[in-house]
Order: structure tokens, then sequence, then C-alpha cells
């Protein structure tokens, strides 16, 4: 079973970024961590680890800066949620028409 939350320092560790990496997104708002009550140890959603791997590329390789990293992961998300969605419906087609085929 996949761990749903990630401690910053695996995130450090697996990603091979610096904290300030994780920090500066954080503050800009592009990901948000969890702090559970009672704990002091600040959490990452598992899925927070491509968009961070993403981030990277887009700020080091490509030169991109905070805005634009911010606007494509945006658009990034939207374009998964909408494949999700075209996905779905593509399945809701197929029982239907495999309805169709069962009808005398």
């Amino acid at each position: 079973m996949e761990k749903e939350y990630l401690e910053i320092h695996e995130v450090l560790r697996i990603l091979d970024i610096e904290a300030d990496f994780i920090y500066m997104l954080e503050e800009e708002e592009i990901i948000c961590t969890y702090c559970p009550e009672g704990s002091s140890k600040k959490l990452l959603p598992a899925q927070a680890l491509e968009e961070i791997r993403v981030a990277k590329v887009l700020m080091e390789d490509l030169g991109v800066n905070l805005e634009g990293v911010d606007i494509i992961l945006r658009m990034r998300r939207e374009m998964i949620n909408m494949q999700r969605q075209f996905h779905a419906i593509l399945e809701d087609l197929k029982g239907f028409v495999r309805s169709l085929d069962k009808s005398p």
C-alpha cells in the first residue's frame, strides 16, 4: 500500500532536491503541505511528488519562473482531470453500446 503522505525529508531524498525548493513552492502556494494535529512534522501528499519533479524540470532545465510553473501545473492538473472525465465518458458509452448489443 502506498503512503498517502510523505515527510519532507522523504521527498527531498526521493527527488534529490534541497529543502529551500520545497519551501519556495509552498510559499508561492504551488504546493500545500499538511501538518497533522499534535505533530510538528510537515507532510506532503504523495501525489505532489510528480508536481514537484515537474516544477524542478521547468525551473532548472527550461528556465521557467515561479509564475510560469504555477500556471503550467494548474493547466496540467486541469488536463489530467479532463482526461479522467473523458475516460469515464468513454466507459459509460462502452457500457451503453454493450447494452444495445444485448437487446432483442
